[in-house]
């Protein structure tokens, strides 16, 4: 699969507007970082399409982040994520929303709903494509 070619970056309002943009999702993604349930990957994913349309300069610094650059580098890459990312997703998953079930004194439809959307989420990343280690041979 061939990847798609690089949008066109823009000028003017849209310049500002698509670099407002990218610096807003990082904030969420790094609040995501810090508050379960927040998702911090599809953040990332439109902080860098904003800042490939805006930054070049901002864009470099998102993928040279220590947090957050192998992410963005394994989905532009390979479309996927590596299996301790996944699990370190899953796990925190499964322990935020069964405390909360658990101890959150919820309504009982909140509990299903909030078990339903821990469900789906775990699905999602069950979903995407694992992206193996390179081989320590090769």
């Amino acid at each position: 699969m061939e990847p798609s070619p690089a949008p066109l970056p823009v000028t003017g309002i849209r310049r500002l507007l698509f670099a407002g943009g990218g610096i807003i999702c990082v904030g969420l993604a790094y609040m995501g970082v810090l508050l379960p349930g927040l998702p911090t990957t599809p953040f990332l994913i439109l902080a860098s399409y904003c800042f490939l349309r805006s930054s070049p300069r901002l864009h470099r610094w998102l993928h040279r982040s220590p947090i957050f650059g192998r992410l963005l580098s394994d989905w532009e890459t390979h479309r996927g994520m590596r299996r301790p990312v996944k699990i370190l997703a899953i796990s925190t998953i499964v322990v935020v929303v069964s405390l909360s079930i658990a101890f959150g004194g919820l309504a009982n439809w909140l509990r299903f709903l909030v078990g339903g959307l821990a469900i789906a989420g775990i699905t999602t990343i069950l979903l995407v494509r694992t992206v193996r280690e390179p081989s320590a041979s090769s």
